[in-house]
């Protein structure tokens, strides 16, 4: 069985990224890239579908791991009665082929170690011919060839490669895992040690550059080397998740593929990054959005694949158990070809934001930019899936409705601020119908509150939305009392649901955790209020749900106290990020974005 979400640490090299356990199993990994398939697929069944096991052989009286300050390069300490070492995992920053490095570092006395590899390719499915080689063993299926090099003795036996072992006070055991395409030259090895000394000084160097230095500067600083571990390093694009269907519910359907970048992330990931210091990263996330949605503005996807792929088909991998029987277990995601009206106010709110912030202006930025705006004007009235990505019927749902208004919005600011061309008055009188239109529409006065959609009586926590991107101010008693009817109707156990799910609505069975991000949107709220006590000890409440080494995913189960959810989650520690900086003495995004 597979360990809680929360006990797993993050390594990566920014193009794939693996999960490692407390008990020092990394239970899941994609090579080449996050979205390929799975080498170690152990969290979503068993041992049996792939894993790598170092740790301590025998009674372990005491374990600790952490980060080394500032990287991604983590560190695992084991105590037993016969001595201390520690066991140090890292995937290098690329130069040629994807590698995985773990060093086993004896630290007093002498503790017995043992090793257990479990190579299964394609997401637990094809048990590959591995063979002894002079410095290891080598394991090829198909398209993918493994070579685990050590000097560690290795014994094979049922499909299944381990290794006992002993070190000593002041000696070093390495293991590296290398990946390369089957049909070329195994790339040369390196040196496990300088490769450690190397990651480690990569990610310093990067984390020096972050500019916040506030109260929270250790946890924000952990979630922005997390953004940039979800980042693919060759296009810009970030990844929501490292991993596909851990459960929203355990044991339930809602089981998604997050391996994939989102449109609807795009304006907080940016302003994130633009306001801890991070413009390269930055620069390069607006690059990939303007490549990802170029061509008919028809056509724009809610998400792309990491290069801006749009065709991801969703498959159901009938062999995997699923995470605690959580089924079906889906690689790709359906909810690509969805209509979701609200991701074009997005991409124009984020390219709006990098514009004012100094990155380069293109001409084809602001004609890209316009096409989408001029086929809001003619697709706004349409219903849609929403920014739930519903499985249920469309529906004229507030948010994508504010959100289409914010696109004209930013057009208008554009025009105005920064000198573009485009149809102002037309612009304005649309705006202002859109504006007319959900205050009248998605406004239940008996209720005091927005609703999820026009002519229901659900609430929905993305209508926290509202202020924070300026279509109402924090003082209009309707957003006042949307937020008291938020309170009301869907905060549980101190934690914000998205909205009630029922089959009406998503077509799905109900049940799913607390969502984070949008409870972090409630402290952001919260502090516009200025109900700045209870945003604080909302935001400490949340920073509480991070594991031992400051992940957190995008659901938390308040019933059984776990995390829930694709982890780590990318939209929540962007909004970890952003919640950290409004409640901060300067001004966060929450009071810098444009206003009504």
């Amino acid at each position: 069985m597979p360990s809680p979400i929360e006990d797993y640490a993050l390594i990566g090299d920014c193009h794939t990224a693996a999960l490692v356990s407390r008990a020092g199993s990394i239970d899941w990994l994609c090579l080449p890239r996050f979205d390929s398939g799975a080498c170690f697929a152990a969290l979503l069944g068993g041992p049996e579908h792939g894993r790598w096991l170092l740790t301590a052989a025998g009674e372990v009286k005491s374990s600790r791991r952490r980060y080394r300050d500032g990287t991604l390069v983590l560190e695992t300490d084991y105590e037993t009665a016969d001595g201390a070492v520690t066991v140090i995992d890292c995937m290098p920053v690329r130069a040629q082929a994807p590698d995985m490095v773990r060093v086993v570092v004896c630290k007093r006395g002498q503790v017995r170690m043992k090793m257990e590899l479990v190579i299964r390719f394609d997401y637990g499915s094809i048990i590959p011919w591995v063979r002894r080689i002079e410095s290891g063993i080598s394991a090829v299926a198909g398209p993918d060839h493994l070579q685990l090099i050590t000097a560690v003795q290795l014994e094979n036996h049922d499909f299944i490669t381990t290794a006992d072992f002993v070190v000593s006070a002041g000696q070093r055991e390495n293991f590296t895992l290398i990946w390369h395409p089957s049909h070329e030259d195994v790339p040369p090895p390196i040196d496990p040690w300088w490769a450690i000394l190397e990651t480690d000084r990569w990610w310093r160097d990067w984390s020096s550059r972050c500019t916040y230095h506030g109260e929270w500067r250790d946890i924000v600083l952990r979630s922005l080397i997390t953004l940039k571990a979800l980042t693919y390093a060759p296009t810009g694009g970030i990844v929501a998740a490292p991993t596909t269907s851990l459960p929203e519910c355990l044991g339930g359907v809602r089981n998604w593929d997050y391996r994939y970048c989102w449109l609807r992330d795009a304006t907080f990931t940016l302003l994130s990054l633009l306001s801890t210091g991070y413009v390269e990263e930055a620069q390069a996330w607006r690059a990939w959005l303007l490549r990802s949605v170029a061509g008919r503005p028809a056509e724009t996807q809610i998400m792309y694949g990491l290069a801006g792929e749009r065709r991801l088909p969703e498959l159901e991998l009938g062999w995997l158990p699923g995470y605690e029987g959580s089924r079906p277990v889906r690689v790709g995601n359906a909810a690509s070809t969805q209509f979701q009206l609200d991701v074009y106010g997005e991409v124009i709110d984020a390219l709006y934001h990098a514009h004012l912030a100094g990155s380069e202006s293109h001409a084809d930025g602001w004609a890209n930019a316009r096409a989408l705006i001029e086929f809001v004007e003619s697709a706004w009235q349409r219903p849609d899936e929403g920014i739930w990505e519903v499985r249920g019927p469309q529906r004229h749902f507030t948010h994508s409705k504010v959100m289409a208004w914010v696109a004209l919005d930013r057009g208008i600011k554009a025009i105005e601020r920064n000198g573009f061309e485009g149809p102002f008055e037309r612009w304005h009188k649309l705006r202002d119908a859109i504006h007319a239109q959900v205050c009248r529409d998605g406004f239940n006065a008996e209720l005091g509150s927005f609703v999820q959609s026009y002519g229901s009586r659900d609430l929905d926590a993305s209508l926290l939305m509202m202020p924070l991107v300026g279509f109402l101010p924090i003082s209009d008693p309707r957003v006042r009392g949307t937020v008291a009817a938020i309170e009301r109707g869907l905060l549980s156990d101190g934690f914000v649901a998205r909205y009630i799910p029922h089959p009406s609505v998503d077509g799905l069975p109900p049940g799913e955790g607390a969502f984070l991000p949008c409870t972090f949107w409630l402290a952001d709220n919260l502090h516009l209020l200025g109900r700045e006590v209870e945003a604080r000890a909302l935001f400490q409440r949340l920073l509480g749900l991070c594991n031992d080494v400051g992940l957190i995913s995008e659901e938390y189960d308040t019933k059984t106290g776990r995390l829930v959810g694709n982890f780590p989650q990318a939209f929540t520690h962007v909004a970890l990020v952003n919640s950290a900086l409004n409640l901060s003495p300067t001004p966060g995004p929450a009071d810098t974005r444009p206003k009504s």
